[in-house]
């Protein structure tokens, strides 16, 4: 079979970028059509992704359009990496909630800049699912999107088509556990062995809540040890009421981000005895009434002075140039452009060959509630682990997830039904029931005055709204 894969939303150059390096490594011939609606964006992936494949003289037919549906026929494999609105839109995001004193480090999976992103997201992402159902039913259908919980179960609900949310963070993850358990090991224990090729996981939740419930090293259970991390580091940065301490002060003086220590996460490990992905900087926004406001997070501001999101906008921007100079030059392509890069699309590349040779092996993927998890909702999107075989790609059946974490999800899953409602319907009521739910907000007021700013903000990404 050769594969014709399919990149909409292409224009995220360094997606773009890791996933054509890994394309040429696989190896076998086959096409590659990049889609985005934005020419400039389009053309920096097309001379980017020709250059490297030029580079390897790789067998890889490389093709794009604006229009997806001259792209779609024959596809075997769909990829979106769509972004509605780009980096401008994603800071209205962000600065309007600041203004009314809700502080995000992300605001782009939940909390008020991912409610707002979701109802921009969740049409443009049906209509793809629409047009690939018409051109190109038997695809793979993959979404990298956020927030990948609502686009999910958006695509599901409304056309049906089977697609598969995919996110980079538990196995980034999987492997930050593994280099904190080895350096834990070297300094205070017996060793158990915990190079990242030889722990073992089981990771539960929604995307960017998702819970470790057993870390394994070998044979070894490895939970133990975590907990013993946790309270050890705890008391090595902070104080009796909870403030970082000196050593902490000293850590940041000698180059170590605050939010780097991750002193919450490691706050929940103790408390639920599971370990949440995806570290402090996503985490935090899953419990907004504790991080939501100024100087909340152990004395800085979440997307100020902690995970700046300014410099995270500021990154993609640079990036994005640099990546254009790189694609419209004449030069060659610079050294270490093959080399592996940490990024979303880490793992598309070995799912779809493990489907393809019936490898069976184990992803972290986000897929409907079937059964997998009894205790959570029929038909939530959950990411948890999933068997990349023959037959696509399956969640495997777990044991129910403790009752603690069963709270921290169950009002996630119900914000994630009202505001794919909300963008469905085009209705202002229920964006202020998923504001009202996701819990940043302090009155219901203040949840109609923000939901209002934001819709007249986005409008022109916003069609299935009332004007005016």
């Amino acid at each position: 079979m050769r594969e014709k894969i399919v990149l909409i939303g292409a224009g995220s150059a360094s997606f773009t970028r890791g996933l054509v390096a890994d394309m040429v490594r696989w190896g076998p011939e086959m096409e590659l059509g990049l889609v985005d609606i934005d020419a400039d964006a389009l053309s920096v992936a097309e001379g980017l992704a020709g250059k490297l494949i030029e580079a390897r003289k790789a067998p890889i037919k490389l093709t794009a359009d604006l229009n997806r549906r001259k792209v779609l026929p024959g596809a075997t494999a769909v990829i979106c990496t769509v972004g509605v609105g780009g980096r401008r839109a994603w800071e209205q995001d962000v600065f309007i909630p600041r203004r009314h004193g809700i502080f995000q480090p992300v605001g782009d999976s939940v909390m008020p800049g991912g409610t707002s992103r979701a109802l921009r997201m969740i049409p443009a992402m049906v209509e793809i699912a629409r047009d690939l159902l018409d051109l190109a039913p038997s695809a793979l259908f993959f979404n990298y999107g956020n927030p990948i919980a609502p686009v999910c179960r958006a695509i599901r609900k409304a056309s049906g088509a089977p697609v598969v949310g995919l996110c980079h963070g538990v196995f980034a993850v999987g492997n930050w556990l593994a280099r904190q358990l080895h350096l834990w090991d070297h300094r205070n224990a017996p060793p158990l062995g915990a190079e990242p090729a030889r722990i073992r996981y089981t990771a539960i939740g929604v995307n960017h809540l998702t819970w470790f419930t057993e870390v394994r090293a070998d044979t070894r259970d490895a939970m133990p040890r975590l907990r013993e991390i946790a309270a050890q580091k705890l008391a090595e940065y902070l104080d009796d009421q909870g403030r970082p301490n000196q050593k902490a002060a000293q850590a940041q003086a000698e180059g170590t981000a605050l939010a780097d220590l991750n002193l919450f996460s490691w706050q929940l490990t103790r408390v639920f005895n599971a370990f949440p992905a995806v570290l402090d900087r996503h985490v935090t926004e899953f419990f907004p009434q504790l991080y939501a406001k100024e100087k909340s997070y152990f004395g800085k501001t979440l997307g100020v002075d902690a995970c700046s999101f300014e410099r995270t906008v500021e990154w993609g921007d640079r990036s994005f140039e640099e990546m254009r100079a790189v694609a419209l030059s004449r030069d060659p392509l610079p050294a270490g452009y093959f080399d592996r890069q940490t990024g979303e699309h880490e793992q598309v590349i070995e799912i779809i060959d493990s489907i393809r040779t019936d490898a069976g092996r184990v992803y972290s993927a986000n897929l409907p509630n079937r059964g997998q998890v009894p205790n959570l909702p029929a038909d939530a999107v959950l990411e948890a682990p999933a068997v990349a075989d023959g037959g696509g790609v399956r969640a495997i059946a777990q044991p129910p997830l403790a009752p603690g974490l069963v709270g921290t999800l169950a009002a996630r899953l119900a914000w994630v039904e009202t505001v794919v409602e909300a963008a469905l319907e085009g209705s202002r009521e229920k964006f202020v029931q998923a504001l009202l739910i996701d819990g940043s907000v302090d009155s219901l007021q203040q949840a109609e005055k923000l939901a209002d700013e934001l819709l007249a903000a986005q409008a022109q990404y916003l069609p299935q709204f009332p004007k005016g």
